[in-house]
């Protein structure tokens, strides 16, 4: 497992560990419900060094990208950024990524533990193009402040006069002792957030000014679990959780944001297409409601049924601290995924009702 790089930082704040993508990740700091409760109503800053990030460089790098991938690169200008997922030939997602238009390289931030995947992938079509890959987690690491309060908590820090003002968009500030920090708007749990890409030499001090700056908006430091179980709510499907290898974007229901149908040629663009002009997918990534009191709660791949048939199954449970009920994501097959729709979830629990709802998850009563 590789730690983290602020490990011993996050040790003496009483961090317990876990990992992901044989990657480290603070769990939590002795308490997920007070964390969750913090990033729902306040600001919390997250370390998300565990997440994966790349830079392409080069005279082609922008050509060669938008060529791989879903969404239209072509148009980015510096400070601009979107979501895409790199698929196969056959449509299937090798990943999805966060792209971002820096001065002089392309930055991609994508799950933990994909870097070598991603790397292979995209090499493998590079021929004549002047396009090279950095594998830039050794420089840069990543810190997130999310909440309603995330800007309120960013100003704090007063690194910049004004925040990017768009979703994935970003300002860079040149500090004469922290060196050059990436801000980008991004919201991971469906509220309001921003990422900063922070150089290793000065991780700790930035992080120290994230911790100082959460607190005066009523907020703390916060680990993994709580930031996943804001994401679940959400609704947000996470590649390696929600969405793997043997599916298509518009199956987990991200094509609105990450697949344009406007753009030129890439790999993978005449399936997608096909779904968008011939019909529906044959499945597709509902909100469940699953019944109260369920213990122990239902895990990934438990199927879903309707009529004694099997017809989908789950991929992300969570006993939800925010709406205080069992809820689920889960693929459904299309003639039986229709919002208001009871099935039947088959688990360790037995055989119970699951309702497809709407998303992001509304309050359950």
């Amino acid at each position: 497992m590789t730690p983290l790089p602020l490990h011993e930082f996050h040790q003496q704040l009483g961090a317990t560990f876990g990992e992901i993508g044989d990657i480290e990740v603070v769990e939590h700091y002795g308490s997920f419900l007070d964390e969750h409760r913090l990033l729902r109503n306040s600001a919390v800053v997250i370390d998300l060094s565990c997440r994966s990030r790349i830079c392409l460089v080069g005279g082609d790098r922008q050509r060669f990208l938008n060529g791989q991938v879903t969404n239209d690169v072509a148009k980015l200008k510096t400070g601009d950024g979107c979501y895409a997922a790199l698929v196969t030939a056959k449509g299937k997602m090798v990943s999805d990524l966060n792209i971002y238009a820096l001065e002089n390289e392309l930055l991609l931030d994508f799950e933990p533990g994909l870097t070598s995947a991603i790397t292979q992938r995209l090499d493998k079509y590079i021929i004549a193009d002047d396009v090279q890959i950095v594998d830039v987690a050794p420089h840069y690491g990543l810190l997130s402040i999310q909440g309603p309060r995330a800007g309120d908590a960013l100003q704090q820090m007063a690194l910049v006069s004004a925040l990017p003002a768009k979703e994935r968009t970003h300002v860079s500030v040149k500090d004469e002792t922290l060196g050059e920090i990436y801000i980008i708007r991004h919201a991971r749990s469906g509220t309001q957030g921003f990422d900063l890409f922070v150089p290793q030499a000065s991780l700790g001090a930035v992080f120290d000014k994230a911790i100082a700056a959460v607190r005066q908006a009523g907020g703390a430091i916060c680990g993994w679990r709580a930031l996943e179980a804001a994401r679940l709510e959400a609704g947000i499907p996470r590649y390696g959780a929600d969405m793997d290898e043997t599916n298509l974007p518009p199956e987990a229901g991200i094509d609105p944001s990450a697949v344009s149908y406007t753009k030129g040629c890439y790999i993978g663009q005449e399936v997608i297409a096909r779904i968008r002009t011939y019909g529906q997918v044959a499945k597709a990534l509902r909100g469940l409601r699953l019944a109260d009191n369920l213990s122990p709660l239902p895990v990934k791949g438990d199927k879903l049924l309707k009529d004694a048939k099997e017809v989908g199954y789950l991929t992300s449970v969570l006993a939800s601290p925010l709406l205080n009920g069992n809820i689920a994501l889960g693929y459904v097959r299309r003639e039986t995924n229709q919002i208001g729709t009871t099935l039947i979830l088959r688990s360790q629990s037995g055989e119970t009702p699951a309702t497809i709802v709407p998303l992001p998850f509304g309050t359950i009563q």
